[in-house]
């Protein structure tokens, strides 16, 4: 039988959704207090308008716009690469402790450091995700020998939320006792771009200049490492660095986007999830489309809470969770 999932049917989609990403971009630069009208965005862009217009539209709004999509790519871009290394449809950034574990570091790390320089946030961050995920592997384990990737997946789920939650709940704890300023400054950690300005830009874009390329890079390694680790090793792969290196990218994926919109609910879960129902499971294609699912999801997700209330604002989180838990609990079921 002859596959239905083509590198030419790829190809569509992935102009198909670049287009509808482009789209939902000038709509979210023209929305705001003072509604730009699209003609006016686009004169924008191309270097006409006036003054006001370019200071809304290139100052205030295109920093939320740039940090909603690279952070959606790499929220996206970690889920596909974990679900891939460990094998586990249920894999997800914020499911395996390494968005809890990023949110307490980074909190823990302007408590210490309130003037630290803006490149030392994304470090911090690291140091939390691989601490969130060591903690949940380790719970997860059976003492038995048992493999990374032949933990069961509802075991990691369970006890990846649990963990979160545990994290979370000392974040709180921490921010209570903080100084008034350090909870304001952290309120993007309940996954929201909110406020994202150049400075934030400045914050994340490195790390997805290098991590995402890192990602699409892998793809090979990660369809050789699907097919298990004897037939892997069989094929001269040396299965337990390419695991590493392979999780090492994905965590650092993850942990930079915390920095930038916190922790977004269910984006790595469900991105990879949508993708490989459109172009199937070859990483060469699945990567790809899951970055432009993922940017798409999250810049879609706060347009719609810039635009429901105003002048509220409801934070994307919100919305990416209310699509990704009912799907989370379907897959759960069926995994289990």
């Amino acid at each position: 039988m002859v596959s239905p999932y083509t590198s030419r049917r790829a190809v569509l989609i992935g102009l198909g959704l670049a287009g509808v990403t482009l789209l939902v971009s000038v709509l979210a630069l023209g929305l705001g207090a003072v509604r730009t009208p699209a003609p006016d965005v686009l004169r924008v862009l191309t270097g006409s308008g006036d003054d006001l217009t370019r200071q809304l539209v290139l100052e205030l709004r295109a920093p939320r716009v740039l940090v909603s999509l690279l952070c959606g790519a790499m929220f996206a871009a970690s889920g596909a690469v974990m679900q891939g290394v460990i094998r586990n449809p249920l894999a997800s950034p914020d499911l395996i402790g390494v968005g809890a574990g990023a949110g307490l570091a980074v909190t823990f790390f302007l408590l210490a450091w309130p003037g630290a320089p803006v490149g030392g946030l994304p470090w911090a961050a690291l140091a939390g995700a691989w601490g969130g995920f060591g903690l949940v592997l380790l719970l997860a384990r059976e003492w038995g020998g048992v493999s990374l990737n032949s933990l069961h997946p509802v075991r990691l789920a369970l006890v990846g939320v649990a963990v979160a939650a545990a994290l979370g709940a000392v974040q709180q704890l921490v921010l209570v006792r903080a100084p008034d300023g350090l909870g304001t400054a952290l309120t993007f950690l309940i996954g929201t771009v909110y406020g994202a300005d150049a400075t934030r830009v400045a914050r994340v874009l490195p790390w997805a200049l290098a991590l995402l390329p890192a990602a699409l890079l892998l793809s090979r390694t990660l369809d050789v490492l699907n097919l298990g680790e004897d037939l892997a090793t069989n094929l001269g792969t040396r299965v337990n660095p390419a695991r590493l290196l392979a999780l090492g990218v994905g965590v650092a994926l993850a942990a930079a986007a915390v920095t930038g919109a916190g922790i977004l609910g269910f984006v790595g879960l469900l991105a990879p999830h949508l993708a490989r129902l459109l172009v199937g499971a070859r990483h060469a294609r699945l990567l790809p489309v899951s970055l432009l699912v993922g940017a798409l999801l999250v810049l879609a997700a706060d347009t719609l809470g810039r635009s429901l209330l105003p002048p509220i604002e409801v934070p994307a989180g919100i919305f990416t969770t209310l699509v990704g838990a009912p799907y989370f609990l379907y897959l759960l079921r069926r995994t289990a």
